[in-house]
């Protein structure tokens, strides 16, 4: 048996939750996952997953088993890649998520230029406004709104605070109610990116804040980029991203509203497996989003 190549196996059916997407995964077909899976489990002695026709179920004892076998091989990748990439030059993979408004306006054109700088460095851009799973994807970045991480193996750094601006076309303007405080917004028709975890927005002037609740309008939609195109279009008023109407409005195409208050700020983070820290490509990567981000 091949111990090490039998625990990666293990590693990534419980990761997966099937042999089948383990053996696309590792590229080895399904019946070399179960003839590790049992070589590994005799050498054990116990039992470490439970199989059904339909499902697969890890044992008690095999949980404690992936706890600990799960960072003696992150601390063996981690220990490989101080390794190879000991040297001043940067090579390997990269591979990150990022979302896709964001990333085609803003992330891209900075990944492009590091690659300039750093050309045996190769990258793999996933663009998604979905959540991915770092693990499941082989993610080594992925830069999201929000550093609540759900995942203990998981780490993140803070990229920057993204202003947002309530805004929309004068077109829609000429004949919508007035806009002069927050709660004014429950008269209009607000568009909504549906990927957001919030379902009001709030404003803070001074020591005052408001929350409004928001009624159902008649756009809605996952991506950033399709919302700027639903506002610039007049179809109603938004909360967006600074960044992503500033030439709108600065050529005219859309109007900052609500000027006296502020609305929330969201945070971006870039998140990545914690092993991946030590990782010079990936540190190299991440403090240069931050550095040309705009801030």
């Amino acid at each position: 048996m091949d111990k090490l190549r039998a625990i990666e196996v293990f590693r990534r059916v419980i990761e997966l939750g099937s042999f089948r997407a383990a053996a696309e995964d590792l590229n080895l077909s399904k019946a070399a996952i179960s003839k590790n899976i049992n070589e590994l489990e005799d050498f054990l002695k116990t039992a470490l997953i439970n199989r059904t026709t339909r499902k697969l179920h890890i044992t008690e004892s095999g949980q404690v088993y992936y706890d600990q076998i799960k960072v003696i091989l992150d601390n063996l990748a981690s220990a490989d890649l101080s390794m190879i990439e000991s040297s001043n030059v940067l090579r390997g993979s990269v591979k990150i998520s990022i979302p896709m408004t964001l990333g085609v306006l803003k992330i891209n054109p900075i990944i492009c230029d590091f690659m300039k700088l750093h050309p045996e460095i190769s990258i793999e851009v996933v663009m998604s406004d979905s959540y991915i799973d770092l693990v499941e994807q082989g993610i080594d970045i992925a830069i999201r709104g929000g550093g609540l991480l759900k995942n203990s193996s998981l780490k993140s750094r803070k990229l920057l605070d993204i202003e947002r601006v309530v805004c929309a076309a004068p077109e829609y303007l000429k004949n919508a109610p007035e806009l002069e405080v927050p709660e004014d917004l429950t008269l209009h028709n607000c568009l909504i990116y549906t990927l957001s975890s919030s379902k009001h927005w709030t404003f803070k002037k001074g020591e005052e804040t408001q929350s409004v609740d928001l009624n159902p309008g008649s756009y809605a939609v996952n991506n950033g980029l399709g919302l700027k195109q639903a506002i610039i279009s007049g179809l109603g008023v938004t909360l967006t991203p600074r960044m992503f109407v500033d030439d709108a409005l600065a050529n005219g195409d859309v109007v900052e509203l609500l000027q006296d208050w502020q609305a929330e700020t969201h945070a971006l983070y870039a998140i990545y497996p914690f092993h991946k820290e030590q990782s010079p490509k990936i540190r190299t990567l991440i403090d240069f989003l931050v550095e040309h981000l705009p801030g």
